[in-house]
């Protein structure tokens, strides 16, 4: 009788340590999960940033190119001028994305109305210009399509047991919010807003 005793409580100690063990891997798993869909968003925030910082180095030139043939625009030169401006200086996120959504509007704005202008419109290095800043666009609805992705698989991620659990005890994380200027998301993830 004592080992039929013995051999139960190995066996449920066995089983003790095997659920021990389930647990852990499914909590580390968890926890790796977590920090890799996080690393992949901060990754899709950098990506942005270089295409942001790539299309605010074009600016200058274009503006230069529409100065030189359209002396009449100087209006909306210097708005482009102001809006590139605010999206360099702003401070939060959310100043962030208004700015680069009203730098947006300003430039396709621009290339509106320098259409206007045949000279203009026949100069090689505009046109290079133009189709330079046409391809930053791209780009930057393209990383903002990728960054919201991540995110809605992040905050999905958060959502779900155990991980909803893990994010409570491990403070660092927290819902990420999407890329938005506050248009409507179908249109942004459409093409992008610059036409030429």
């Amino acid at each position: 009788m004592h080992c039929r005793s013995t051999q139960g409580y190995r066996s449920m100690g066995l089983y003790l340590v095997l659920t021990l063990a389930a647990i852990v891997g499914i909590l580390w798993f968890t926890v790796n999960r977590l920090a890799a869909l996080d690393s992949r968003c901060d990754r899709a925030v950098a990506d942005i940033d270089v295409q942001l910082k790539h299309r605010h180095g074009l600016l200058p030139n274009l503006l230069e190119s529409v100065r030189a043939f359209a002396t009449h625009e100087l209006a909306a030169i210097e708005m482009v001028t102001r809006a590139r401006s605010e999206a360099l200086g702003a401070s939060s996120g959310e100043a962030r994305m208004r700015a680069e959504a009203v730098l947006s509007a300003q430039v396709a704005q621009l290339v509106g109305v320098a259409e206007a202008y045949p000279e203009l419109r026949a100069s090689v290095h505009f046109q290079g210009l133009r189709d330079e800043v046409a391809g930053a666009e791209n780009k930057i609805a393209a990383s903002r399509r990728y960054l919201n992705a991540a995110v809605d698989e992040y905050n999905a991620t958060l959502r779900q047991f155990p991980a909803s659990l893990l994010a409570r005890v491990f403070n660092n994380y927290r819902r990420r919010s999407f890329y938005d200027i506050g248009i409507e998301r179908a249109l942004l993830d459409g093409a992008p807003a610059l036409k030429f």
